[in-house]
């Protein structure tokens, strides 16, 4: 599977709190939770994301609360994929499980700059910058998660392994 979009570039220990603001926990509506997502850290995000685009970090991305809101919200803006030199562990499950794909590679996540336009191929872990004319290996998922990540989720994976 490819993906490709535009590039929204940040920092290092991007935390959940960042990502969606504990004030608007008390939603679990998917797109409620995209319109507010990363407002704190940049407030023109969600007037500028189109579908497809990428979000791409340094290190410890979804770092701070176990909350799931934070990589729904990022998945309900129309993000397709987060690239970061690390993530937070529970960040990293909360992703597969809600069917968002995300892809370590701390070279990709250093040289993409914002605004370039990135494609990613989850099979083999590609991440080309095409604005930049330059790619990198970044950790392909496993054949298991990649089905997670088309079903859309662990939960849909799972009913749908009973069809």
């Amino acid at each position: 599977m490819k993906l490709e979009g535009n590039v929204f570039k940040y920092g290092d220990n991007v935390d959940t709190d960042v990502i969606i603001p504990a004030r608007y926990l008390n939603s679990s509506d998917p797109k409620e939770l995209a319109s507010h997502c990363m407002e704190d850290i940049d407030s023109s995000f969600t007037s500028k994301v189109q579908p497809g685009d990428i979000i791409v970090a340094a290190k410890n991305f979804g770092c701070g609360s176990s909350r799931e809101h934070a990589p729904i919200a990022i998945k309900a803006t129309g993000v397709s994929c987060v690239i970061a030199q690390t993530f937070a562990r529970i960040f990293y499950r909360n992703a597969i499980n809600i069917g968002l794909p995300i892809i370590e590679c701390p070279e990709a996540a250093e040289k993409i700059r914002p605004s370039d336009r990135v494609e990613v191929d989850l099979d083999t872990g590609i991440i080309t910058d095409k604005t930049q004319n330059m790619s990198w290996k970044g950790q392909a998922f496993p054949p298991f998660m990649q089905r997670i990540i088309s079903a859309g989720g662990l939960i849909p994976y799972i009913n749908g392994k009973d069809e």
